[in-house]
């Protein structure tokens, strides 16, 4: 077996498994052995029913004694049943799960892990996973990976698949040279591929997980600082004079531009004016004005008789700059024609937008990644910018900029946009391709957000609060750390929440819900229906971070918001505060502890950029035993800020080594080589940074 066949190379794996494994994008026998644990769970103790309190995971033995029974509250189905111990008995559900009642068996003796909330019914052990006593028994202390899953998919399954493939596979070669080894102290890598999978304790799982977090960083790194070299001497082919007329239309705007705002335009207009190409990110805290910079920048070079492209990550978000864009243009009066090009568009719209685009009828274009088709050619492309530059790949980004003239002195300046408040030190070594603008301010006709920290007994004022602002007519956002409760982790989720939100709130108030799994159109009809104000309380995954602006919404509630990094929280924050109503963050701690200090600062402040230098300093390694923190740059392994130390050891790293060997020509460096060139072809188009 190698590690490019295949998955049914695997024993076991059939086509119909395969089929299963390729719906969550595991092809491969690589790609199943990269395909990492989410999270680890540690397996307790069985504990008497009478000593339970609500919100917390919780591990019961007894005997099911009552019948289950299946009730349905709107869509959802509830089966219902019983177990007793010794100490008292507790009330069992699951949600949407009708096929267990044929299942379970009254009398018969079960363990139970799941998580007690208390409602108007009492104590309720919700979701729980089932065990025979037989079963649970040699799990008791040890550490058991937890898998993200696709329909059809179980957590057996993923395991065993995994175990198969490495007892299968010669040993892997080591690329890493031993010297970075030994002063980085990191682990063999067949040790650290195995370890990360089947962990023997917290230690062995640290020591390997290292390993493998330094390998993406450092692979990541030496790709970026390749990419910057190539970048760093491009001749301007599209150098501009500064128009007046965008000077004209910034002053006739109805705000005053902030003095961040106002530095970083400078920036690009010296970029654009200059005799290097520019490679720049603005990076602007959420609701710090970042538009009408890009803005600014798209008219000065239509001003100059050269097309902009403006690239959204989500169809939704790609309308609403086009009807931004196309306002402004409309109010002023300017000569230049906007175009909108999506996925979601007919065949006969597109043909039509593509028409108009290399005849040079349009001049601004904005888009999703329809932009970078292979179908889609420019007139006279100057710029090309990209929103929310951590849902993009680096890869994607280049391939936009290749789409200038045939000449590669015409090739079109990059502009990158992240409302992700990294610290600069690290962003330095993230975006090392990119010269780097920081949009610091805000707007100062903004309400500052009103923030509280609650714990999970005091969940119901929070529902009351929400259904005051909806009466008064405002919107509001609940967000759940998963889609589904495996029951392997702790923490609230999408469906069985709006099934429990639906029984709590008023009947009146509409609630939707949002979650990655959903199909690109049904995502874009439900905010469409959110921005319209026909879903009153949208329930959601972190998808909702990057999305479009609603400024009827005042009201974000995050639940389990201690397993959130507060970068990631911010970001979600940021959905609210858009408009002229007062808003207000909820943060649910769904922990025993009475105080989270992450919470407690988030609580305190506002903004993104102090916010992300507290997050770095609280980080440690004891987070990697839960739910991935940032959730913003999409590393398999490592977050930034978890992993801030190790970031910055393979950067120091590949710096030397690019001293050392810039080409990677000596015998010890070819296997790294190798390694290097298979990430650049295959990883790097899909790394979103």
């Amino acid at each position: 077996m190698r590690l490019l066949d295949e998955i049914t190379a695997i024993r076991g794996i059939g086509g119909k498994t395969a089929q299963i494994f390729g719906r969550a994008g595991i092809v491969t026998v690589e790609d199943l052995l990269q395909y990492f644990p989410r999270s680890y769970e540690e397996c307790g103790p069985p504990v008497p029913i009478a000593s339970l309190s609500g919100t917390k995971t919780a591990v019961v033995c007894g005997t099911l004694c009552s019948e289950p029974k299946v009730r349905r509250a709107g869509k959802i189905q509830i089966v219902e049943t019983a177990i007793r111990d010794e100490s008292g008995s507790l009330r069992v559900s699951w949600f949407n799960m009708p096929y267990l009642r044929n299942s379970l068996q009254t009398g018969q003796r079960y363990i139970l892990k799941g998580k007690v909330e208390a409602n108007r019914f009492g104590l309720t052990l919700e979701q729980p996973v089932l065990y025979t006593p037989d079963r649970y028994a040699p799990l008791v202390g040890r550490l058991q990976p937890v898998y993200s899953l696709t329909a059809g998919m179980t957590l057996r399954m993923v395991g065993k698949a995994v175990k198969e493939a490495l007892d299968s596979l010669p040993e892997l070669p080591e690329y890493l040279p031993e010297r970075f080894r030994r002063a980085y102290q990191l682990a063999e890598y067949n040790y650290a591929l195995r370890t990360i999978h089947f962990p023997p304790d917290k230690t062995e799982l640290t020591f390997a997980r290292k390993r493998l977090v330094f390998d993406e960083f450092f692979l990541f790194i030496l790709a970026v600082r390749y990419l910057r070299d190539a970048n760093k001497e491009q001749p301007n082919g599209c150098r501009i004079r500064a128009a007046k007329e965008v000077e004209d239309f910034l002053a006739r705007l109805p705000f005053a531009l902030t003095g961040a705002q106002r530095r970083a335009y400078e920036e690009i207009l010296a970029d654009l004016t200059g005799p290097k190409r520019m490679n720049r990110l603005v990076q602007g805290d959420v609701g710090s004005g970042k538009t009408i910079v890009a803005l600014a920048a798209l008219l000065q070079m239509a001003h100059n008789g050269w097309q902009g492209v403006l690239m959204a990550p989500t169809e939704v978000l790609a309308r609403q700059h086009f009807e931004t864009v196309t306002g402004y243009l409309r109010r002023e009066n300017l000569p230049f024609h906007t175009e909108l090009l999506t996925g979601a568009m007919t065949a006969k719209e597109k043909r039509e937008a593509l028409e108009r685009i290399v005849s040079h009828k349009a001049d601004i274009i904005v888009g999703t990644h329809a932009v970078i088709q292979e179908k889609v050619r420019f007139a006279r492309l100057g710029l090309v910018i990209t929103d929310e530059q951590h849902r993009f790949g680096v890869r994607q980004r280049e391939i936009l900029s290749e789409k200038g003239e045939e000449s590669a002195d015409t090739s079109p300046h990059v502009l990158v946009m992240s409302a992700t408040p990294i610290p600069r030190t690290l962003a330095i070594i993230l975006y090392g391709d990119l010269d780097i603008s920081v949009i610091d301010e805000k707007p100062a006709n903004r309400l500052p957000i009103k923030n509280c920290v609650i714990g999970a007994g005091r969940r119901k004022k929070a529902y009351e609060f929400i259904v005051n602002e909806v009466k008064s007519g405002r919107q509001a956002y609940v967000i759940c750390p998963m889609v589904e409760d495996g029951g392997r982790i702790e923490g609230e989720n999408v469906r069985d929440y709006a099934a429990r939100l639906a029984e709590e709130l008023p009947p009146a108030i509409v609630i939707g819900t949002l979650h990655g799994r959903m199909k690109p159109a049904e995502k874009t009809r439900i905010m469409e229906d959110f921005s319209q104000g026909r879903i009153q309380v949208l329930v959601s995954t972190t998808v909702v971070e990057v999305g479009v602006d609603v400024p009827n919404a005042t009201v974000m509630m995050v639940e389990n918001a201690e397993r959130f990094g507060l970068a990631q929280l911010h970001q979600l924050r940021g959905r609210i505060g858009r408009g002229e109503h007062q808003s207000y963050c909820i943060f649910i701690n769904g922990s025993d502890a009475e105080k989270n200090r992450r919470l407690e600062i988030l609580n305190r402040s506002n903004d993104g950029f102090a916010i992300a230098a507290e997050d770095l300093k609280l980080r440690g390694p004891g987070d990697l035993f839960g739910l991935r923190q940032s959730g913003l740059l999409d590393f398999a392994l490592g977050d930034i800020y978890t992993d801030a130390g190790i970031l910055r050891e393979a950067s120091q790293a590949a710096d030397a080594l690019l001293a050392e060997d810039y080409a990677l020509e000596k015998e010890e460096h070819k296997p790294l080589k190798r390694r290097l060139m298979r990430y650049r072809e295959e990883k790097l188009e899909r790394l979103s940074l």
